[in-house]
């Protein structure tokens, strides 16, 4: 019996016993996918198209090839296993040539010796990165106008929505009290049917609605009466990050019975497309998000927002840009996509970032001009400050303090951990009623298993005057969010604070021999916290939103490209909720949400870019990221500098001055990216070239991702045409190439740098004239004066004749060899 009857027996006898556990695996293979297939194979016309274009995928050409692919698939799994032991869940035809398998380990390495298989993947978790801003970003009076008002302000533009399903009942979605949406031919994606009323999910503003969870179910994560199969948000994050990108204008945000002012999205025209790949108890699954992906820029949407990243680092790629996320996003920027990705919730903590490749928009997070603050005044006069969204106690009055552990209904309750106030059952009502409830913040409260909203449900149901929630002690990192309350209520996060009242409280209350209290006699009251207080120094850099420098592998060696991208509003951000939302504990049950992430910040800049795309729709995605970077600012609304939030010492927060590593190009100006005078140009051969310039890249695995061989490089990576600059490991000199496009009438750019005296910075030539269209190219030249460890920054100023002004990042880490 020759070898290849021996192994083919082995492969037999293991399907048939199907060993190990069976997981999810992403299998790529030989062949081109629709968007790169060049022709070649008899019966079968090329489908491929240049850089940027949009692919016609009801074009008789794709289909037919896209079934044969599919079919190649079944044919490789049948040929090498049983029927039965193995479940294939999806084919990937359009933006990568494979499938998700449902297979045991020993499955997966017969698959990875198979002939014609290139990468084996196992399939691993994501996590979503979790009204005022139109206004902050000037976009009523700035950009709007210009599309005709807001009631044009991103027409005829579809933003796909990778993320938790949507709430189409949501007044911020509906359609009935706009202008007709007529019918959108460019756009093919469907809308599923409501299951239950037998109704799909879209109205014009929504033009499609899918989910994902194949993946989902095989792993037996999947709960259909929790997470709902269907696109209904089962969450609340989807809703909230479609709200913000393409809200309808003028929305009243109503909670409580109080009016917290009218929230709008970005872009409150354009249309919303639904791709759920994520759910509320597990986030997802790769497998479910890359088909969500791949179905998305099948059916022709101009945008996409990824408020979600993964969990982890994959098994097996061992380069960031090539994660199978960024290689299915590289596929969707070269059919004129553009991705804006939330950068990660890991900071303030450098190399934190879940967003690497050139091809992404990399979103940070700041903090806007809005703070709620509250405050609670003892009765021995002193104030104490506090975060609280609630109406004051009764003016002119104090109400006497009771702490919940001195008003249990009997000492047996104490397992319930009474002092979190979260069952009014075990605290004795006619001690509480009139007075103000003093609770403990206890990790409960960190994990979500208790929360606020139930605070103030339990300070209502015993009639009490109020409640007082104080933080005794902090772990570093936790972040405390006003949360709207429609009782008198006062959060204190400052522990040396609390500390204060609690001993206030002791000191006033007499008690007998056996600690029971005989007498309360301190007394307080609650401001009033429902008026935000609108600060001058605002944007800052949100505590959690992660941090560069990026990273090109999973040893995490620095790269030479600079991440993030750009800054956008993402703390406290009022925005759609699903009523049937459990994503947050605090807003179980609301219409709106007020939260923070860098989740919220990507779909800033998707619907800003929804924008541009409107105004001039020939752009490449890497034309509108430039306009985005180039026109960003770097002061604050008091004309200092960017600063960037971090903790000093232990778990206090401090200001210190931010850097592109915190920021990337600066926070988002809308109104200039319209107009950016000139733009840093790149296509999808030009990100080959940066793939294949990356040191230590194996060629092998950039042809296994993207079909092409690397028969182009650029030198070095920082010479990657991108709006920023970052040279890693600067020895000696380094000269640094880029080239502008004007995008405007004809205009002469002076060309000026600056940088940390570390670094000498040069740029040549000084000068250039460009008439509209034509591209030019200057050098940047970097050279390594002392060497300190760090890294240095500084930036390329280029100067319009006409006013444009063009602004790039520089960060350079200087090396003796």
């Amino acid at each position: 019996m020759g070898e290849m009857g021996f192994s083919l027996v082995i492969v037999l006898l293991l399907s048939v016993l199907n060993v190990g556990k069976a997981e999810i695996y992403i299998v790529t293979v030989e062949g081109e996918p629709v968007i790169s297939y060049k022709g070649g194979i008899d019966g079968f016309e090329a489908t491929a198209v240049e850089s940027d274009e949009k692919i016609d995928t009801t074009s008789e050409l794709v289909t037919s090839y896209a079934q044969h692919l599919e079919k190649k698939h079944d044919m490789l799994l049948a040929l090498l296993f049983d029927r039965g032991t193995y479940k294939k869940i999806y084919s990937y035809h359009h933006l990568i040539n494979g499938f998700a398998a449902h297979i045991s380990h020993e499955q997966a390495e017969i698959l990875r010796r198979a002939p014609g298989v290139k990468s084996v993947e196992r399939d691993w978790k994501v996590r979503r990165l979790t009204t005022h801003t139109p206004q902050f970003l000037g976009l009523p009076t700035g950009v709007w106008p210009t599309g005709g008002g807001f009631d044009r302000a991103g027409e005829d533009i579809v933003i796909g929505f990778i993320d938790s399903g949507i709430y189409p009942h949501h007044p911020s979605f509906a359609s009935h009290n706009t202008e007709p949406y007529g019918p959108l031919p460019k756009y093919r994606g469907k809308c599923e049917i409501d299951p239950s009323t037998k109704k799909d999910y879209c109205n014009g503003k929504i033009i499609g609605a899918q989910h994902f969870a194949e993946a989902a179910k095989e792993a037996g994560s999947f709960n259909p009466a929790m997470d709902f199969d269907s696109p209904l948000d089962g969450d609340g994050h989807g809703s909230h990050t479609a709200a913000i990108a393409a809200g309808n204008n003028g929305i009243p945000v109503r909670m409580h019975g109080f009016e917290f002012g009218r929230a709008s999205g970005m872009a409150p025209r354009a249309r919303i497309a639904v791709y759920k790949a994520l759910y509320r108890l597990f986030g997802g699954f790769v497998a479910d998000v890359v088909a969500a992906i791949d179905q998305a820029v099948h059916d022709g949407v101009d945008i996409l927002n990824l408020s979600v990243g993964p969990n982890s680092p994959p098994a097996t790629t061992k380069t960031t840009f090539l994660n199978p996320f960024d290689a299915t996003l590289l596929s969707a920027v070269k059919a004129g996509v553009f991705v804006a990705q939330a950068a990660g919730n890991g900071g303030p903590f450098p190399k934190t970032l879940l967003s690497y490749s050139p091809w992404i928009a990399s979103v940070a997070a700041a903090v806007d001009d809005r703070r709620y603050k509250n405050h609670l005044t003892l009765g021995n006069g002193k104030i104490l400050a506090g975060l609280g969204l609630s109406p004051s106690t009764h003016p002119n009055r104090t109400f006497t303090m009771v702490a919940a552990n001195d008003v249990l209904l009997d000492s047996s309750v104490t397992k319930y951990s009474p002092s979190d106030c979260q069952r009014p059952e075990v605290l004795n009502k006619n001690l509480v009623e009139g007075n103000i409830l003093l609770c403990g913040y206890s990790f409960n409260f960190v994990v979500g298993t208790a929360s606020i909203k139930k605070v103030a449900e339990t300070a209502k149901v015993l009639g009490a005057a109020g409640f007082v929630l104080a933080v005794e002690n902090a772990s570093p990192g936790t972040k405390f969010d006003p949360v709207p309350v429609r009782v008198p209520g006062v959060l204190i996060t400052d522990v040396s604070m609390s500390m204060e009242l609690v001993n206030y409280y002791n000191i006033s209350t007499s008690r007998d021999w056996t600690g029971r209290v005989k007498s309360f006699k301190s007394t307080g009251s609650i401001g009033n916290g429902l008026r935000p207080i609108l600060h001058k120094s605002a944007p800052q850099v949100a505590i959690f939103s992660a941090r560069g420098p990026n990273v090109k592998d999973y040893s995490f060696q620095d790269a030479d490209l600079l991440k993030p991208d750009i800054l956008a509003p993402g703390s406290l951000i009022w925005a759609a909720w699903a009523p049937n939302g459990t994503d947050e504990a605090n807003y179980c049950g609301e219409g709106f949400a007020l939260i923070s992430g860098t989740s919220m910040a990507a779909p800033h800049i998707a619907g800003i870019a929804a924008l541009i795309k409107q105004h001039h729709p020939h752009w490449s995605p890497a034309a509108i990221k430039s306009a985005l970077m180039t026109t960003s600012s770097t002061i604050d609304r008091a004309e200092r500098p960017l600063q960037a939030q971090q903790y000093s010492g232990s778990e206090t927060l401090t200001l210190v001055p931010a850097t592109p590593f915190d920021y990337g190009s600066g926070h988002v100006n809308p109104r200039a990216a319209l107009d950016p005078g000139l733009v840093f140009d790149a296509g999808y051969q030009d990100y080959l070239g940066f793939l294949c310039t990356v040191p230590g890249i194996d060629a092998h695995e950039i042809r296994n991702f993207t079909h092409s061989p690397c028969n182009y490089t650029l030198g070095h990576p920082s010479n990657f045409n991108s709006p920023s600059i970052a040279v890693s490991h600067l020895v000696g000199t380094r000269v640094i190439t880029r080239t502008v496009t004007n995008v405007a009438e004809e205009e002469t750019y002076v060309v000026t740098a600056r940088m940390a005296p570390e670094v000498a910075i040069e740029t040549n030539p000084p000068a250039m004239t460009l008439r509209r269209g034509a591209s030019r190219k200057f050098t940047v030249t970097l050279t390594v004066r002392s060497v300190t460890g760090a890294y240095s920054f500084g930036e390329v100023l280029l100067k319009g004749s006409r006013g444009h002004k063009v602004r790039i990042p520089v960060a350079a880490m200087g090396y003796d060899r």
